[in-house]
């Protein structure tokens, strides 16, 4: 609103014009919508459902029982009037927007719930959403896609583009939202992401010149999904300044389904899909490694495998189980619930390794996937 505002502006006082500087709309948008997160969710969260724990988890699990959750949706919302404020964005990026807040929606009306979605509902709800952010996304952006180690760039057909941006986000969705069950964890983890693929956008992919000397595709609109994707990484901070340990409210699926979609946009955005294994290598492993593990024993198990967890089995059984499977149950997912069951670690360190491992990734894997060419 502010940047097609300043045309009218400028003709009474001329410094209206840097309205239209996207450096000042990222920055006033960022610290505007970590002020109104923070200053508004502990005056709000009284409103959110309360959390019932986890007695699967033991001790652990029930901690935190009775805290607001859902607080995802607060957050969002409080962004949005700044995301309309301050990014410029086209018909079909809102239609984006709509669809990351449907996933929102979504996922607050499962917090509330008192008996808790299925696992099949919440996925074709996510796999709906998600399709129809794709849709968006190649009406706006088209199909140009670009890879590590090539200079070619691609048009991918529309048949071919939906089906793959859907499952990307359906997946990144997904992940984070099984990521989400150690204080801060999935919204520092998210925040690292939202952040470097707000740099990339500006600084790269939307700048010109960087972005020819590197050969790699020029988008005009990138750096108006920069300023969407610092203004939530900034409603982000606010919240994070109340979940970190002991939190006194949590995101839900709300939140964590929202942050989710929102990475594999930006991913997407970028026309490279296989940078969001450089935005978000720790989520991937922690939440999505479940995903991967459950499909794996699956398919095990077509093949005439005994894949039951070996808790389970009587002796005979044990010795005739596959070593493989046997080594694929010795891991618990989420990667975050292994570590601290099994490896004795707290939540506090639980957090800080997870958070140097993917900001000492992270960097790495852009300058591998962007630079070599």
């Amino acid at each position: 609103m502010l940047y097609w505002l300043s045309y009218a502006l400028e003709d009474h006082f001329g410094p209206f014009r840097l309205l239209r500087s996207h450096a000042l709309l990222l920055s006033f948008g960022t610290f505007l919508a970590a002020y109104l997160t923070w200053y508004m969710l502990p005056k709000l969260w009284h409103l959110m459902p309360h959390d019932h724990g986890k007695a699967i988890l033991g001790k652990d699990g029930m901690k935190s029982a009775g805290k607001p959750t859902g607080a995802g949706v607060i957050g969002t919302l409080v962004a949005l009037p700044v995301i309309l404020l301050c990014a410029p964005l086209s018909v079909c990026d809102m239609g984006v927007v709509i669809c990351l807040y449907a996933a929102m929606a979504f996922g607050f009306l499962d917090d509330a719930s008192t008996v808790p979605w299925g696992q099949l509902k919440k996925g074709l709800l996510d796999m709906v959403v998600s399709i129809g952010a794709a849709m968006f996304l190649y009406a706006g952006q088209g199909g140009e896609l670009w890879l590590p180690f090539f200079k070619t760039v691609w048009t991918l057909p529309w048949w071919l583009y939906i089906p793959g941006a859907g499952f990307l986000l359906w997946f990144t969705m997904n992940a984070t939202n099984c990521s989400d069950g150690v204080d801060a964890l999935a919204g520092s983890l998210t925040l690292i992401s939202l952040v470097c693929l707000a740099a990339l956008l500006y600084v790269v992919i939307g700048y010109a010149p960087v972005a020819k000397y590197l050969l790699l595709p020029f988008n005009p609109q990138a750096a108006r999904w920069a300023i969407l994707l610092m203004t939530v990484a900034g409603s982000l901070c606010g919240y994070l300044w109340w979940n970190a340990e002991p939190s006194k409210v949590l995101m839900g699926d709300a939140g964590s389904r929202f942050l989710g979609m929102l990475v594999g946009v930006g991913v997407l955005v970028t026309g490279n899909p296989v940078l969001v294994f450089a935005v978000a290598p720790i989520v991937l492993v922690n939440g999505g490694g479940g995903l991967g593990k459950l499909v794996l024993l699956r398919t095990l198990k077509k093949f005439g495998m005994e894949v039951r967890h070996p808790s389970v089995l009587t002796e005979l059984e044990q010795a005739a189980q596959s070593p493989f499977v046997r080594i694929i149950h010795s891991v618990r997912f989420p990667l975050h619930d292994h570590c601290k069951r099994i490896l004795n670690w707290s939540n506090a360190q639980v957090l800080m390794r997870f958070m140097l491992l993917q900001a000492f990734l992270t960097p790495l894997l852009f300058i591998l996937f962007v630079k070599v060419r």
